[in-house]
C-alpha cells in the first residue's frame, strides 16, 4: 500500500510520511524524485532524504535526471575486515610511526591481533553481510545467485548482456587476472569476445564496483612509466568463488594467496578512503625496468608509497625503491611495507613494518 500511494500520489505520500526519512529501494517508485527536488527547493536543510537501492543503473538514471545539484552520492561497497571487527577507518591520511602506534593500541584494546588466519578466513568469505556467518554450502548458493540474478539484471540494464555463460567466462577470466595487470587479449580470448568488447565489459564491471582498475603512477618528468592499470575486486570473496577456492586453507596455501593478499589489501584501502574524512588517489609505479612498488597512497602532492607482502618478516630493502619518488621530483611522504607482523616496526625514519590489521 505504501509503494502504491509513492507512485500515484508523491504530494499525499511526503504529506503522511514527512521528513527526515529514509527510503530503501527507492528505484521501485521514481514518481517520488520530483516531488523530492520540489522538497529540496523549498528548503534550506540537508539530509531530509536518505536513499538506498539495490538496482544501481535504474537508480542512478533518475537522480541524475531530476536530482542534480541537490544530492550527495555515497558508493556503499561489501564491509571491510576493519568495518567487520570494528576497528573503523583512518580519518586523517598519516601513516607516521605514532599514527600507527595508536591504532595498534585500538587494536589490542578490541583484542585484534594480526593472525594469517583470521585475514585468509576474511579474504575467501569476503564482505558481504549473508556470507560472513554462512557455512561453505551456503557461501557458494550465496554467491551464485548474486551472480545469476542480482548482477546479471545490473548488466543486462546497463550493458545489454543476457548470454551469462559468455559472461561467467568473463568473470573468471577477470578473477584469474586480480592483481595484475589488465590484459584485454587474454579477457577477450577467454571469453571468446573481440577485445572492444571486452574492454567494455570491463568498463561495466567498474561502474557496478565490481571490480577497481587502480591507475599507473604518472609524472611529467618520467616518460618510461606503465600506463595499463592492475586489475582487483571490490569483494575478494566474490574473487575467490570465482577463482574456485572452496575453502580458506586451499586458498591460503594456493598458488594464488599473494594476489588475494594484494587484492584485500588495495580493497581496503579503496573502502578506507570511500568513507573516511581524508580523501586520496591510489595509483602503483611499474616502470620499463621492472622495478615496482605496490600503490601509492597520493594526497595534496605528497606520495605515501606501501609495499604490499603476505610474510612476517619481509625484506627491510624493499623499502629502497622508494628512493624512486625523490628521482621523479615528487614529495614522499610516511610508507612502508604492509604485511603479517604483529606489531608496527620502525625501519627507518620515514617508514614501518605496517601489521595488515591497521590498515
Amino acid at each position: 500500500m505504501i509503494r502504491i500511494l509513492a507512485k500515484s500520489d508523491p504530494v499525499l505520500f511526503f504529506q503522511t510520511y514527512q521528513p527526515p526519512m529514509i527510503i530503501d529501494e527507492v528505484q521501485k517508485a521514481p514518481e517520488l524524485f520530483e516531488q523530492m527536488k520540489i522538497m529540496c527547493d523549498e528548503s534550506d536543510t540537508c539530509g531530509l532524504f536518505w536513499l538506498t537501492g539495490s538496482q544501481q543503473y535504474g537508480m542512478m538514471i533518475k537522480i541524475r535526471e531530476t536530482m542534480a545539484g541537490r544530492i550527495g552520492i555515497l558508493e556503499l561497497y561489501s564491509l571491510s575486515k576493519s568495518e567487520v571487527e570494528g576497528l573503523g577507518y583512518i580519518n586523517e591520511l598519516d601513516f607516521t610511526l605514532n599514527c600507527l602506534l595508536e591504532r595498534q593500541a585500538l587494536a589490542i584494546k578490541n583484542h585484534r591481533k594480526n593472525n594469517i588466519t583470521d585475514v585468509f578466513e576474511y579474504i575467501w568469505r569476503g564482505g558481504m553481510p549473508y556470507v560472513l556467518f554462512a557455512d561453505a554450502e551456503q557461501r557458494q548458493e550465496y554467491f551464485n545467485s548474486y551472480i545469476e540474478t542480482y548482477l546479471m539484471r545490473d548488466v543486462a540494464e546497463e550493458g545489454g548482456i543476457t548470454d551469462t555463460v559468455c559472461f561467467r567466462k568473463f568473470l573468471n577470466a577477470c578473477a584469474a587476472l586480480t592483481a595484475e595487470q589488465v590484459n584485454y587479449k587474454t579477457l577477450s580470448d577467454a571469453a571468446d569476445l573481440s577485445q572492444p568488447t571486452a574492454k567494455e565489459w570491463v568498463r561495466l564491471l567498474q561502474s557496478l564496483a565490481i571490480i577497481f582498475l587502480l591507475p599507473p603512477y604518472a609524472n611529467n618528468g618520467l616518460k618510461r612509466l606503465a600506463k595499463t592499470p592492475k586489475l582487483y575486486f571490490c569483494d575478494t570473496g566474490l574473487c575467490a568463488y570465482l577463482s574456485m577456492w572452496l575453502t580458506r586453507d586451499t586458498l591460503m596455501h594456493g598458488a594464488a594467496c599473494g594476489h588475494f593478499f594484494e587484492n584485500y589489501i588495495i580493497a581496503e584501502l579503496l573502502k578506507n578512503y570511500a568513507y573516511g574524512h581524508s580523501k586520496a588517489g591510489l595509483t602503483y609505479y611499474r616502470d620499463s625496468n621492472a622495478k615496482e612498488i605496490d600503490v601509492f597512497v597520493e594526497e595534496n602532492g605528497m606520495i605515501h608509497p606501501l609495499e604490499i607482502k603476505k610474510s612476517a618478516n619481509p625484506d627491510r630493502r624493499e623499502v629502497k625503491k622508494y628512493e624512486l619518488i625523490d628521482k621523479a621530483g615528487a614529495i614522499r611522504g610516511s610508507g612502508g611495507i604492509v604485511c603479517m607482523c604483529e606489531e608496527v616496526i620502525p625501519i627507518d625514519e620515514r617508514n614501518c613494518f605496517i601489521p595488515c590489521n591497521l590498515i
